[in-house]
C-alpha cells in the first residue's frame, strides 16, 4: 500500500481519470448555484445535475472533480473521530457513457494498482436485488463472500434535494482487521463497528425522482462516483482517524495552540480540540464561498457551527477570540489546491472576528444563567429545561438553543422542545403587531409634530392625489428623500388602509413628476394617522409636494375577499357551533385568513363540513355588503356583533351581507359575497386552551389551492396505477399489503426473537440462590424486548431477569422480578433506573416490569454488568 498525502492523493486521482479520457473539472462553490432545492452542495454530482438529467448538454461524457461539500446532518455529532461537516469528495462521472462494469473496473483498477490497497482488504456491498452488480464483482476481482448485498438505506442514492437523479449503489470498503472493529466472527460492512471503512461509493444512477417519490428512467444511464478524501487518507497514511492525517494535522496542532493544550491527554479534550479544528475548516470554506453569519438559512448553519467552536473553546478555558487564527492555517495549507481562499483571506478573517467578538460576551453571560439554570431545574428534580426559559436565554440573551440543548446534555437533561416553539409563535406575534420601520414607526417620534389626522379615502377609492406633510428617515424629520431611500410618508389623505382589526396595510405606489415611491406597508402608529412605509423606487419627493397615491388592486382585492369572509365564517360558527363561538383573534392577508375562536373541543369534521357549506351558500346567495355609520347602541341594538373587550367609539361602522352577517368592522370589504368565489378551509387546530383556529383561503387563493390539490390526486391516482375514481380502491388495496407485509416483519421479529432467548438462557448465573440473566440482546424494538422478557420468566420460573438492546441506535432496557422475588426485596423498577444510569438514561414501570432508555449505547455492556451486584446489595 502507497503512503500519499492528501495533495498527492488529489493529484493521483486527477490525473488516473484525465488518463482514461475525463474532463478534469474546478469544484463548484458551496453555495449551489441555480438550485434553490439544495442549502449546500452536498455531493460531486451537484453541479452535474443537469447533465445527468439530460437538461443540458455535458462539455464531455466523462468527468472528473475533487469536490469540496457541507452537509449539516452531522453537525452535533462533529467531536467524534469520524464525522466532518466539510469534506472533498473526489468523484468520476459518466454521462451515457460507461456503466456499471466500466465503474466498478475503473475503481477496482485505481485503488489496487494505484493507490495498491491489497486485494484482500477490499470489500464491496451492492443494493441487495443488483445481480448485476453482485455478478460484476466477482468477474472483475471479488469472490462472492466478500460482496455483501444491503438495502435501500445504504445502496440506494436519492437525488441531490428532492427530486433528481438517484438509483441503486455499490459502496468499496477496506477492512482496517479485526483487532479495531466488534470482534464478531460474523461482522462485515454494514456492521456498525470502526472494521469496515467506507472509501468509495459508486452510484448507477438510472432514474429520476419527483416529489411524489416515483421513479422514471433517465434518458441514459450514468455514473456518479463518491471517494471521501479524509477516509482514503486514513487508509493511505496507516492512522486511526481523520484527525490523525495531514489534512487535520495542522489544525489540530494550531487548536492545541490557542487554548495551551495538547491532544491525546484526556478524550474530553481531544473532543472539543476536534470541535475547534472541524468548525474552524468549515467557517472558512463557508465564508470564503459567500455564506454569512445570520439567523436563518445558509447563515444560521455558518452561525451555529461557529459558536459551537467558540463554545469549545470556552470549555477549553480560551476566554479570547481564536477562529481567525484557526482561518489561517486553513489558508495557508488549503490555499493552492483553493486559491479563492487565499484572494479572500482578509475578508474571512475579518468576518469571523467580528462575529466571534460579537458572541463571545453573549456565549459568558448565557453560560452562567444556563448554569444557574440547569442546577436549579436539576434540584427540583426536573428532567427537562422549560421552554419559557429556554426562550427567553435566546430571546433576550442571544444564547443558541442547539447550545442550550448540548450543555443540558452533559448534566442529564432535555429541553422541553414543545414550550419553546409556543414561546417562539407568540414573540413573532408580538414581532408583527410591534413592527416598526426604524425610529419613525414609533408613536412617540410623531406627537410633537402635531399632525393633523389623514383623511382616509379608501373605502370609496384605490386612487387619491393630496400633499405629502412629512417624511423621515432612521428616526428623524427631512424635507426631501432621493432614490434608494428607505423612508416614512404621511399625507394629508390617501386611499391606503393602515393595518387594524387583523387587516394588514396596503401596498402600492406614491408618484409625483420627479419620483416614485414604493409603499410595502402602511401602519397607524398615532390614532388617526396614517404613516406608508417604503422605498423611494426613482427620481426624488419633497414636503409639500402634490402626488398621486395607488394602491395595488388585486392584493387589496384579495384581502377584501378574505376579510368578508371571516365575518361569513364567524357567523357559521356561531350557528353550528353555538353562541359562545367568537372571535378572539384575526389576521387577514392576501393569501389567505387566519380566525381564532372560543371553543373548547376540536371541531369535528362534519360540523366543519357544515360551516365551509354554510359560508359557501352565502357567497352563491351573492349578498351584498353594506356599510352604516352609526351610534355605538344603535348597532349592537340592531344585532350587530361586537367583539368583547374591544374598545369601540361612541360612533361605529356596521358592515352588513345581507340579513346574515352584521358586525362592527373598520376593515375593507367587497361589495357583494359573491366576489369571493368560493371558501375553503385549509385547517383547524387548538392554539391553546379553549381556543381554535380556522385558517382558509378564497379568490384566487382558492382556486389555486384546489387546481393544485387535483393535479396531486390525479399524479398519485397515476402512481397508484389508476383513475381518480379508482384511487380510493387502489390505495385500500395497497395499505393492506402494507398492513400484511407488517404483520408478517412482525410475526418474524418474534420468531427471532424467541430464537435469540433460546441462546441466552445459557447466561443464568445463581447470585444468593436467586437466577439472574443479564444480557445484550438484539431486538428491533420496545415491545420485543418486553415479550423476550416474558419468554424468559415463563422458562426460568423464580428470576431476576434484565435485557439490554440498540434500538434506533439508543439503548434501552426492560427489567422483570418474579412475585416470590418482590416480596424479598428486589425491585424491576429500582434495578432498571441503576442500570439505565449508566447509559446517561432513566426509567421506571413497576416493581415486577419496568423499562428504561439512555443515550450512551457503547455502555450497555457495563451497565448490564451492575445487574448482579445490585442483586446482591438487596
Amino acid at each position: 500500500m502507497k503512503s500519499m498525502t492528501s495533495a498527492e492523493l488529489r493529484k493521483v486521482f486527477l490525473d488516473f481519470f484525465a488518463e482514461r479520457g475525463h474532463l478534469v473539472v474546478p469544484s463548484s462553490p458551496l453555495v449551489p448555484e441555480g438550485d434553490p432545492t439544495l442549502l449546500f452542495t452536498g455531493a460531486g454530482m451537484v453541479q452535474f445535475k443537469p447533465y445527468f438529467s439530460g437538461e443540458v448538454a455535458p462539455p464531455r461524457r466523462c468527468l472528473a472533480s475533487v469536490q469540496k461539500c457541507f452537509r449539516t446532518t452531522d453537525i452535533d455529532k462533529v467531536g467524534n473521530e469520524r464525522s466532518l461537516t466539510f469534506f472533498e469528495m473526489l468523484g468520476n462521472f459518466s454521462i451515457g457513457d460507461y456503466f456499471k462494469r466500466g465503474a466498478i473496473e475503473l475503481a477496482w483498477e485505481f485503488v489496487t494498482e494505484h493507490l495498491e490497497l491489497p486485494e484482500d482488504r477490499i470489500w464491496a456491498s451492492i443494493f441487495h436485488d443488483d445481480e448485476e452488480a453482485f455478478a460484476l464483482w466477482q468477474d472483475v476481482a471479488l469472490p462472492a463472500e466478500r460482496i455483501v448485498r444491503l438495502g435501500k438505506e445504504d445502496n440506494f442514492w436519492g437525488p441531490a434535494g428532492e427530486t433528481g437523479p438517484c438509483g441503486p449503489c455499490s459502496e468499496m470498503f477496506y477492512d482496517r482487521g479485526p483487532e479495531i472493529g466488534c470482534g464478531r466472527q460474523e461482522c462485515v460492512p454494514g456492521c456498525e463497528c470502526e472494521r469496515f471503512l467506507e472509501i468509495w461509493n459508486l452510484v448507477f444512477m438510472q432514474y429520476d425522482q419527483d416529489l411524489e417519490g416515483e421513479l422514471t428512467p433517465l434518458p441514459q444511464q450514468n455514473i456518479d462516483t463518491g471517494m471521501g478524501l479524509e477516509r482514503t487518507a486514513v487508509v493511505l497514511q496507516d492512522v486511526s482517524s481523520v484527525y490523525e492525517t495531514d489534512i487535520f494535522a495542522p489544525l489540530i496542532a494550531k487548536a492545541c495552540d490557542v487554548v495551551d493544550r495538547s491532544y491525546g491527554e484526556r478524550e474530553i479534550v481531544d473532543r472539543s480540540l476536534r470541535i475547534i479544528a472541524e468548525h474552524g475548516r468549515a467557517t472558512t470554506f463557508l465564508v470564503a464561498d459567500g455564506v454569512l453569519p445570520s439567523n436563518e438559512g445558509r447563515g444560521y448553519v455558518l452561525r451555529r457551527i461557529l459558536r459551537r467552536a467558540i463554545r469549545h473553546g470556552r470549555l477549553l478555558e480560551r476566554e479570547g477570540p481564536f477562529l481567525a487564527e484557526m482561518a489561517r492555517v486553513v489558508i495557508e495549507f488549503m490555499g493552492e489546491e483553493y486559491p479563492e481562499l487565499r484572494e479572500r483571506e482578509s475578508f474571512i478573517v475579518g468576518v469571523l472576528a467580528q462575529e466571534e467578538a460579537g458572541f463571545q460576551q453573549t456565549l459568558a453571560m448565557g453560560s452562567a444563567l444556563l448554569e444557574d439554570l440547569i442546577d436549579r431545574v436539576s434540584s427540583e428534580g426536573m428532567t427537562l429545561i422549560p421552554g419559557d426559559d429556554v426562550f427567553r436565554l435566546y430571546d433576550t440573551y442571544g444564547f443558541p438553543v442547539e447550545l442550550t440543548g448540548e450543555m443540558a446534555a452533559e448534566k442529564g437533561l432535555g429541553l422541553d422542545e414543545d414550550g419553546f416553539e409556543k414561546a417562539m409563535v407568540e414573540q413573532r406575534r408580538r414581532a408583527r403587531e410591534a413592527q416598526t420601520f426604524g425610529l419613525a414607526a414609533h408613536s412617540e417620534f410623531y406627537r410633537p409634530f402635531d399632525l393633523p389626522p389623514t383623511l382616509f379615502l379608501g373605502y370609496e377609492t384605490m386612487e387619491a392625489t393630496g400633499k405629502i406633510i412629512n417624511l423621515a428617515m432612521e428616526g428623524r424629520a427631512v424635507s426631501e428623500i432621493a432614490e434608494g431611500d428607505q423612508a416614512a410618508l404621511v399625507l394629508e389623505m390617501t386611499p391606503f388602509y393602515a393595518e387594524a382589526g387583523g387587516q394588514v396595510g396596503d401596498t402600492g405606489l406614491i408618484a409625483s413628476d420627479g419620483g416614485e415611491f414604493a409603499v410595502s406597508d402602511t401602519q397607524s402608529p398615532v390614532p388617526g394617522l396614517i404613516v406608508h412605509y417604503g422605498k423611494v423606487r426613482r427620481g426624488s419627493l419633497r414636503a409639500g409636494e402634490e402626488v398621486v397615491s395607488r394602491v395595488d388592486t388585486a392584493r387589496r382585492l384579495d384581502i377584501a375577499r378574505n376579510h368578508t369572509a371571516t365575518h361569513l365564517l364567524h357567523k357559521a360558527l356561531r350557528e353550528i357551533l353555538g353562541e359562545h363561538a367568537q372571535q378572539s383573534g384575526s389576521e387577514v392577508a392576501p393569501e389567505r385568513l387566519r380566525f381564532d375562536f372560543t371553543h373548547l373541543q376540536a371541531v369535528e369534521p362534519g360540523e366543519l363540513d357544515a360551516i365551509e357549506r354554510r359560508v359557501n351558500e352565502k357567497i352563491r346567495d351573492n349578498l351584498p355588503l353594506s356599510t352604516v355609520i352609526t351610534d355605538y347602541q344603535a348597532a349592537v341594538g340592531s344585532g350587530a356583533f361586537a367583539i368583547f373587550g374591544e374598545k369601540y367609539a361612541d360612533e361605529v361602522r356596521m358592515v352588513s351581507a345581507g340579513d346574515f352577517s352584521r358586525e362592527l368592522c373598520g376593515g375593507t370589504h367587497l361589495q357583494a359575497t359573491g366576489q369571493m368565489g368560493f371558501f375553503h378551509v385549509l385547517s383547524e387546530g387548538s392554539i391553546g386552551r379553549g381556543l381554535r383556529r380556522i385558517e382558509a383561503v378564497t379568490g384566487r387563493g382558492a382556486e389555486e389551492f384546489v387546481l393544485q390539490r387535483l393535479s396531486l390526486i390525479e399524479r398519485m391516482a397515476s402512481g397508484l396505477g389508476g383513475t381518480s375514481a379508482e384511487m380510493e380502491s387502489n390505495l385500500n388495496g395497497l395499505l393492506a399489503d402494507v398492513d400484511s407485509q407488517r404483520r408478517e416483519i412482525r410475526d418474524l421479529q418474534r420468531r427471532l426473537a424467541r430464537v435469540e432467548t433460546t441462546r441466552v438462557v445459557d447466561e443464568v448465573r445463581e447470585i444468593d440462590g436467586i437466577k439472574v440473566l443479564a444480557t445484550q440482546v438484539e431486538a428491533p424494538n420496545m415491545e420485543t424486548l418486553r415479550d423476550m422478557t416474558d419468554w424468559l420468566r415463563d422458562r426460568l420460573g423464580s428470576a431476576v431477569i434484565v435485557l439490554g438492546a440498540t434500538m434506533d441506535g439508543k439503548p434501552g432496557f426492560v427489567a422483570a422480578v418474579t412475585p416470590d422475588l418482590v416480596e424479598r426485596g428486589l425491585r424491576a423498577d429500582a434495578l432498571v433506573r441503576e442500570v439505565a444510569a449508566v447509559v446517561g438514561g432513566g426509567g421506571g414501570g413497576r416493581p415486577t416490569l419496568a423499562q428504561a432508555g439512555g443515550r450512551d449505547c457503547q455502555r450497555i455492556g457495563e451497565a448490564l454488568n451492575r445487574v448482579p451486584d445490585l442483586v446482591s446489595q438487596r
